[in-house]
């Protein structure tokens, strides 16, 4: 009696390695026995099983998914790499506020599965994250999404200013405001510059701070209880710069333009 195909997948880990490795085309036995790290009586049965189910088909020592196993790679792949993306920040994601990322965000959160979790001590806790601010220094543009200002900020704007490289700033409606109100000489030498452009947000912005560079992107969001929050989430790759980028769109597109004060 065939298994179910939830069983098939899910209750084997060596089955469920082979139905990813497949999804990139039809691969030699010596191909799978290579990257699971296994002997071929190990590999073999659950080749069977999979095979019994249609899930597999295989010509001499060559392997492929059926149709159904390839309906079921491009269902199964994107759920565990959400999975694999909650297990790995799961006390992070479980104690900082994450119902401010908008719901499309949290439904693509695999796309930064690759993400480090970085906590400054007490002593660099006033101070940005150096290691990215070489990264911008080094993008052709960087984009900000503020919902406050860090004491580092402006001096950081400068020299991204001074390297002339494109810059686009969000900022709350509640930040420009302060700003605005503070400082206006400062905000009207910022607005003179043609590679800057800074916007302000009138609805809620639901992460506390958002950088994307030309190479990725660092997040910081708020605790459960609102509470500022040092711990940054760093994401260096092509997939994930896209969704920091996508997720920085989101808020240009219903944000205002500032030309003057």
């Amino acid at each position: 009696m065939n298994k179910s195909l939830t069983d098939v997948i899910f209750a084997s880990e060596k089955r469920k390695k082979v139905l990813l490795l497949l999804q990139g085309g039809k691969k030699d036995i010596n191909f799978l026995l290579e990257h699971l790290k296994t002997k071929r009586t190990s590999l073999l049965p659950q080749l069977r099983i999979m095979e019994q189910n249609n899930i597999v088909s295989h010509y001499g020592s060559n392997y492929e998914l059926t149709r159904i196993g390839k309906l079921l790679a491009d269902e199964v792949k994107p759920f565990l790499e959400t999975l694999e993306t909650l297990d790995k920040g799961n006390s992070y994601f479980s104690t900082h506020n994450i119902d401010g990322i908008p719901e499309q965000f949290l439904k693509r959160i695999r796309e930064i599965k690759d993400f480090v979790l970085i906590e400054p001590d007490h002593v660099d806790a006033q101070k940005l994250n150096a290691e990215y601010l070489a990264e911008a220094l080094g993008s052709k543009e960087v984009y900000f999404v503020f919902t406050f200002m860090h004491p580092g900020t402006i001096p950081v704007l400068q020299q991204l200013l001074d390297n002339n490289i494109n810059i686009s700033v969000i900022d709350s409606k509640e930040l420009t405001d302060k700003l605005v109100n503070e400082m206006p000489d400062r905000c009207q030498y910022f607005l003179s510059f043609d590679n800057l452009r800074i916007h302000s947000y009138s609805k809620s912005i639901g992460v506390c701070s958002l950088t994307v560079t030309d190479n990725g992107f660092l997040l910081r969001l708020l605790f459960n209880n609102n509470e500022f929050s040092n711990k940054q989430i760093v994401c260096m790759s092509p997939e994930g710069r896209k969704w920091g980028k996508d997720l920085h769109d989101y808020y240009e597109k219903d944000a205002t333009l500032i030309t003057e004060i």
